[in-house]
């Protein structure tokens, strides 16, 4: 009975460890590193190049604000030499166990929290806290690099020169593009840029390319939509004739659907104008799987539903 007791704990915890979200780590030998979502893994992997051996903890589609760490990530964040992760309370509960490993004496690196404090966005719903979104103005999180690289050429010295000069070219990169994104918002006109989503992640995208935003769940999708909040932006999208709104690839599409039904209630029809990428990713090895490919996902997607007028 005992032999028999301790073999199904084991399948068990085998059958758990499947389910975790963790992308496998590059086996390469370097510094072992853990990232908690897939755009901060971007990040990570870019800069620190075959120096780091990565894990990444979230799969693409997956929420941070709701995840919880399961058993199988806190041995891999155990194990690390370093975890870094976005920081200002997207990870929600995670941080409490961030908190834990840095005490453990594991290198912890917060790299939302690495950007200026005036460059952030404050948000009244959001506890007063600041918004967390902070890729999506990508002449800032061009500066993350800095931090990344600072941490990993301390952590990794002998290969300081080669991370820092992967930091400076992906830098380069990314201050191209965005000047790419402006110039590709450019084709809407100043009253087409009304950006409606699921939960309110874009407002440091809205900040930089002159966007009004309005999502229906606030900074955390831990927060709720009541009835009001749906007819009120119902109301709006309808009185300004706002060609579409968009879903999320990490957010269930019921939300915006209920919200596309409520306008249409009021005699407008709006569309759901495509899916937008918002706390991850999309597929590794697809377009979408790599943070310029994302944000340039999203850029095509939002000025192409947005360029129809009605």
């Amino acid at each position: 009975m005992r032999l028999r007791r301790i073999l199904i704990l084991a399948v068990v915890a085998a059958v758990s460890a499947c389910g975790d979200h963790v992308t496998a780590p590059e086996e390469n030998g370097g510094l072992r590193v853990v990232a908690t979502t897939t755009i901060v893994g971007d990040l990570v992997r870019t800069i620190g190049g075959p120096e780091v051996q990565l894990e990444v903890l979230m799969g693409p589609g997956v929420d941070p604000h709701l995840y919880k760490a399961s058993a199988g990530d806190v041995r891999r964040m155990s194990s690390a030499e370093a975890i870094f992760f976005n920081g200002l309370h997207l990870e929600g509960k995670m941080t409490e166990v961030m908190e834990r490993m840095g005490e453990r004496g594991v290198t912890t690196v917060a790299v939302g929290e690495c950007l200026p404090a005036e460059e952030l966005i404050t948000s009244a719903a959001f506890s007063g806290l600041h918004d967390p979104h902070v890729w999506f103005d990508v002449g800032l999180w061009a500066r993350a690099t800095h931090c990344v690289a600072d941490a990993l050429a301390e952590l990794v010295p002998a290969h300081a020169d080669a991370i820092r000069n992967r930091a400076q070219a992906y830098r380069d990169e990314l201050t191209a593009f965005d000047g790419w994104v402006h110039e590709r918002v450019g084709d809407l006109e100043p009253e087409q840029r009304v950006l409606v989503t699921a939960h309110d992640a874009f407002s440091y995208f809205g900040r930089a390319y002159g966007f009004e935003v309005y999502g229906l769940l606030g900074v955390s999708t831990a927060s709720e939509a009541g009835t009001s909040d749906v007819k009120k932006l119902a109301h709006f999208i309808a009185e300004r004739r706002v060609p579409a709104i968009f879903v999320e690839t990490s957010v269930p599409p019921r939300y915006v659907q209920a919200l596309k039904e409520a306008v249409e209630a009021r005699g407008f029809a709006v569309e759901i104008g495509g899916t937008l990428f918002s706390d991850s990713l999309g597929d590794q090895g697809a377009p979408a799987g790599t943070y310029v490919g994302t944000v340039r996902a999203n850029v095509e997607t939002i000025v192409t539903a947005l360029s129809e007028t009605q």
